[in-house]
């Protein structure tokens, strides 16, 4: 499933992040945090993966 925004693609690579070890989970809040309890690595490397260029910055959903 690809990401709907470039601030979701973040969030899903500081959940990568903290997944592998390359950051402290302690460091993560909000959404980062709930995608790190509840998505598998797999998952998250599928999200941080997608392109972006074409990506609103936001979304409103």
């Amino acid at each position: 499933m690809p990401t709907k925004s470039k601030a979701q693609q973040r969030t899903a690579g500081a959940a990568l992040s903290a997944k592998r070890g390359e950051a402290k989970v302690s460091d993560l809040i909000g959404a980062s945090r709930e995608m790190y309890d509840s998505m598998t690595e797999k998952e998250l490397e599928n999200f941080a993966a997608t392109e972006h260029d074409d990506l609103p910055e936001k979304t409103n959903a």
